[in-house]
């Protein structure tokens, strides 16, 4: 469990003035002994990914909402695509909340909260067309907080970080009814990178030349429609079509052992 943390904290959190938010409301400091009972399900808490000072170095988008399942999975791989490709930005990571995706980027030094809300703001006008946009529409407390995964969430189910190849598996109901094993949470997420400060200012800049926002324009970036992997050894890529031995081979290659997601009857 002190690698998992260790692993979070290196990719979403900050060392120093972490919170979270009890069930009265009231903001607490997230100490390693409460993050250790969040992520085993003894107390589930909704972390601050904001400092009081109003910086994140977590951008989370959710795609998510009643039905839609394979259309809300589609739309993630689009702009997961879109962010390494098209924006040559490291891989991000990929989660299911229970009742929704999540795609996590994190960034090595923090950025003020306007500018990460501006960017995720972009990256859905840029990269999904708008009669495709579904998109969650993500309050202000949705990009502030979040039941870091894994967790147990009060429907019953876990939150957790899934390899992108397995995301089409949860189409019909992103979560699962069993703890993940944290040596398998720990094994998605510690090949992840950081996107550096200059990677982030070269893609908000592209982005925001795109829309109009900046006096010297880049070149349009091209809307991605699907993704393009084709085989799970692609570093980085998200993949809708993956075979289940190649899931399982990927797995095996990181000394991680494929659990079942329900309990069989």
């Amino acid at each position: 469990m002190h690698k998992l943390i260790s692993e979070l904290t290196r990719l979403y959190l900050f060392d120093e003035q972490q919170h979270y938010v009890d069930g009265e409301g009231g903001v607490q400091p997230l100490t390693p002994a409460v993050l250790a009972r969040h992520l085993s399900g003894e107390q589930t808490v909704a972390v601050r990914l904001v400092t009081g000072s109003g910086l994140t170095r977590a951008l989370v988008l959710e795609f998510g909402g009643k039905g839609g399942g394979e259309a809300h999975w589609s739309a993630l791989c689009t702009i997961a695509n879109a962010v390494q490709h098209e924006l040559d930005l490291p891989a991000p990571a990929v989660s299911i909340s229970g009742t929704a995706f999540q795609l996590w980027l994190s960034l090595a030094t923090p950025v003020p909260v306007a500018q990460a809300r501006q960017f995720v703001q972009l990256l859905r006008s840029t990269f999904l067309p708008a009669s495709t946009d579904i998109l969650a529409a993500a309050p202000p407390a949705d990009v502030e907080q979040v039941a870091l995964p894994p967790s147990l969430q009060p429907s019953g189910k876990w939150a957790a970080f899934i390899h992108p190849s397995m995301g089409a598996a949860f189409v019909d109901e992103p979560g699962l009814d069993m703890p993940p094993p944290p040596s398998a949470q720990l094994g998605f997420l510690e090949s992840l990178r950081s996107i550096n400060p200059a990677q982030f200012a070269q893609a908000l800049a592209k982005l925001q030349g795109h829309a109009g926002l900046s006096e010297s324009s880049p070149a349009p970036v091209p809307v991605v429609t699907s993704p393009v992997a084709s085989s799970v050894s692609a570093s980085g890529l998200l993949l809708q079509d993956a075979t289940l031995e190649d899931i399982v081979r990927w797995l095996h290659a990181r000394n991680i052992e494929p659990t079942f997601r329900h309990r069989l009857p």
